[in-house]
């Protein structure tokens, strides 16, 4: 962190704050830290992003557990599957990570954040009517391998793609949110292990933006409980859409 300006210096601080909000109010979120990280090597990113979301999911588990989304079995039952499912999906992604350049690695981000953004617009196209019982264990077992993997090759939460996918599934948003945070506990210990046994962690930038992530996951479970938060899911579908390109072209 030696070197950096105090402009960049607060950038990063409102990178996490911004990022812990739309983790718990919307679930993409945890891309923002990622992508203010960019500068470092890689791996680098993905670790340090990572050990942010140990924190984050942790709080942001029992927050949904106090409002009473985690204590309904058939979310329980969803969170539990995706988070065993980390367990095995997260080390192959940091395995990935740790295979490609720089170039390669913006590509890759730069793809997940427009797939995000497609998936945040699917889900304002659906209507709340159309909601319907949880997918099968087999169904949430594959949906949550597929992301760990993901998540651990670019180092961001499972909220930002587990709770648009089951949502286009017809998971109510909450519960989708709530099972989202469960999982994403798993996939940074698991990732935050393998990056760390790599060496691939900044610790004074995970404090930098880890702190103000955790008062932004505070803030995004209140405004996700009292606010339909339209204002905020377009506001992060047009900064997503707009980052993709700079990511792809500049990795």
């Amino acid at each position: 962190m030696a070197g950096l300006s105090l402009p960049v210096l607060v950038a990063l601080g409102l990178a996490g704050l911004v990022g812990g909000v739309g983790i718990t109010a919307v679930g993409p979120g945890g891309v923002l830290p990622t992508i203010a990280l960019t500068d470092l090597a890689p791996a680098q990113v993905a670790g340090t992003a990572m050990v942010t979301h140990v924190a984050t999911g942790v709080l942001a588990t029992a927050a949904y557990t106090r409002s009473g989304q985690l204590r309904d079995p058939r979310t329980r039952r969803t969170a539990l599957i995706l988070a065993a499912a980390a367990l095995a999906g997260a080390p192959f992604g940091v395995l990935i990570n740790t295979l490609v350049s720089r170039q390669v690695f913006g590509g890759v981000l730069a793809v997940f954040v427009a797939g995000v953004a497609a998936l945040m617009w699917l889900r304002e196209r659906r209507r709340p009517a159309e909601t319907r019982p949880h997918p099968s264990p087999g169904a949430v077992a594959v949906l949550g391998l597929a992301v760990a993997v993901a998540a651990g090759v670019v180092g961001v939460g499972g909220p930002m793609l587990t709770v648009p996918l089951l949502v286009a599934l017809g998971v109510p948003v909450l519960e989708s949110l709530a099972c989202a945070q469960a999982q994403s506990i798993a996939i940074a210990v698991v990732g935050s292990a393998g990056y760390l046994a790599h060496d691939a962690v900044d610790w004074p930038l995970a404090v930098l933006v880890g702190v103000p992530e955790l008062a932004g996951v505070l803030l995004g479970w209140k405004i996700a409980r009292a606010l339909p938060a339209r204002t905020l899911k377009y506001a992060l579908l047009v900064t997503l859409l707009a980052l993709a390109p700079y990511l792809a072209l500049h990795g």
